[in-house]
């Protein structure tokens, strides 16, 4: 029986970065899995970097984790939420770590005394990374980061036009993202850039089969810009979707199927998927996204990394997920933790509903953090903590029960209490390792706990990434006025969850719940963090 062959399509951007290239690459995989067909979904980074967990989330935005352990871009969790999948390590694909292969390969000799050159050695090493991911599938959906014309991702264009040639024009589309500026001195839209982005691209080689313009606002008389943009590009009418900015980015598969892209797809790429794609939990989400509901939930995020928006992004959206299925509207306020001291604490915090406190590494805002934790102890205000959050709540309690200078191995290395450490630092645990928790991890919950209540089941996997642990040495200790267990790891008999008794509602988890959150299924902490919130109102 002969292999189904994938087919391809390439999604690159121009003129600027940041218009949204995964979210309309992640929109496409929606619809065209809605029709039926069975799609995967790739980023290909032309950053030196062999993966995102060293890059600073101040200038590129959240880190994000998928369940196999791999520190990916951001992007990943949108195709994630988009298209209701787990993808894995092979789903993320930077230079670096293909240029290293490369290299190994040629220390090895694999290459046979050639000269190893960016085409074909690297060329192809990326197409051999792009087969193996999309492998199985109907379609593969390949993103190219960057901008087409920047030198550093110059290797990734080549591979995918000459990937297009390989399997052949019924097998590949390319879709090209553009961007249509607003000029207010003379009132009107300008097509002039994404003109020059197509042409940068065919220059390259490739021919896009599908253009999508994205704008600040509509376009009044958009049927003439389209016709504009069709004769100076080459691409056809009915190939060309106008994306305003959305009120919710859950919109924009609608907007995709709108224009008649998946079904321009399934004829270009000769596939058969169902007639009509089913969007109903799409067109459910996007309603919910923008309706303005009478009553409203307030959260504070205390947080350090405040220079990006991004920075926290799949922990805001499970949050407005979790709002919208309980049909309230979410006010976000970020505390910035340095900045919280013990004489405003209280007043900086008590006007919120609930309080989350997020993962994040090193000192820096640790004790805002340690505080608005030992706050939301104190007054029994709702409280959420992620990784991070689990650490400084954990802290915190230790502090209270007199442990006054407890702290994390990471923050402190020296401190009498180390009520969180790596396994390696914990007492009698030396040569055990230190090593850092990345991707899904298992964990048991206690029967009769609030954690167990949420879940509602008794076995859970959510994903990690951290290095520090709650020290086995100290639950006894840790377990007295109020403090509970309620969750944890039965390979490493590692703590998972904490929470307290006789509190509306304080749990925090070493996981990263928000990673496997979706637009219409809220992971149940963040469901339970709202409905908590919602009482309290």
């Amino acid at each position: 029986m002969a292999k189904k062959q994938t087919k391809y399509i390439f999604v690159t951007g121009g003129v600027l970065s940041g218009i949204g290239k995964g979210i309309t690459a992640a929109s496409l995989g929606t619809i065209l899995k809605a029709r039926g067909l069975e799609v995967s979904i790739q980023k290909c980074d032309p950053y030196l970097n062999v993966d995102a967990g060293t890059l600073n989330p101040a200038e590129h935005g959240e880190c994000f984790v998928t369940y196999d352990g791999a520190e990916t871009d951001l992007d990943l969790g949108h195709y994630e939420r988009f298209l209701d999948i787990e993808v894995s390590q092979a789903s993320s694909l930077m230079s670096g770590r293909v240029l290293k292969q490369v290299i190994d390969d040629e220390r090895a000799g694999k290459y046979l005394g050639k000269t190893v050159q960016i085409v074909p050695h690297v060329t192809t090493a990326i197409q051999a990374e792009i087969v193996k991911a999309g492998d199985g599938s109907d379609i593969h959906i390949v993103e190219i980061g960057g901008t087409v014309g920047d030198y550093e991702s110059l290797s990734f264009i080549e591979a995918i036009r000459e990937l297009g040639m390989r399997v052949g024009r019924d097998n590949a589309v390319y879709m090209h993202i553009v961007y249509i500026p607003y000029l207010n001195a003379s009132k009107e839209f300008k097509t002039k850039p994404a003109q020059m982005a197509a042409r940068e691209l065919r220059g390259l080689g490739i021919v896009p089969d599908l253009l999508a313009a994205r704008s600040e606002s509509a376009i009044p008389d958009s049927k003439s810009v389209i016709r504009k943009l069709s004769l100076f590009t080459g691409v056809d009418e009915a190939a060309i979707a106008l994306l305003p900015n959305a009120k919710t980015v859950y919109q924009v598969p609608l907007t995709l199927e709108a224009a008649g892209w998946s079904e321009y797809v399934l004829k270009r790429l000769e596939l058969k998927g169902s007639r009509r794609p089913d969007l109903a939990t799409w067109r459910q989400t996007a309603s919910r996204a923008t309706t303005a509901y009478r009553h409203s939930v307030s959260v504070g995020i205390v947080a350090k990394y405040l220079d990006n928006d991004d920075t926290y992004m799949s922990v805001v959206e499970a949050l407005k997920s979790a709002a919208w299925k309980h049909e309230v509207s979410l006010e976000i306020s970020w505390v910035d933790a340095e900045k919280l001291t013990s004489a405003n604490v209280a007043a900086s915090l008590k006007k919120f509903d609930g309080i989350l406190v997020p993962g994040g590494f090193g000192p820096r805002g640790i004790e805002g953090k340690i505080m608005a934790a030992d706050f939301a102890i104190e007054h029994k205000h709702p409280y959420l903590g992620l990784c991070l959050g689990l650490q400084v709540a954990v802290i915190a309690h230790a502090r209270r029960l007199g442990m006054k200078l407890a702290n994390s191995t990471e923050f402190n290395p020296e401190t009498p209490d180390p009520v969180i450490a790596t396994m390696i630092d914990q007492v009698g645990k030396e040569g055990t390792g230190g090593t850092m928790r990345l991707g899904n991890y298992t964990c048991e919950l206690v029967k009769g706990t609030k954690a167990q209540a949420v879940y509602g089941e008794k076995v859970i996997i959510e994903r990690h990434r951290h290095r520090y642990e709650v020290n086995n040495d100290y639950r006894d200790k840790l377990q007295k006025n109020g403090l509970v267990i309620s969750g944890t790891n039965p390979d490493r008999n590692l703590v998972e969850m904490i929470e307290f008794k006789d509190h509306p509602y304080f749990l925090a988890t070493q996981a990263h719940p928000e990673f496997k959150s979706r637009p219409h299924r809220p992971a149940p902490l963040f469901d339970g963090f709202i409905k908590a919130l919602i009482k309290k109102g």
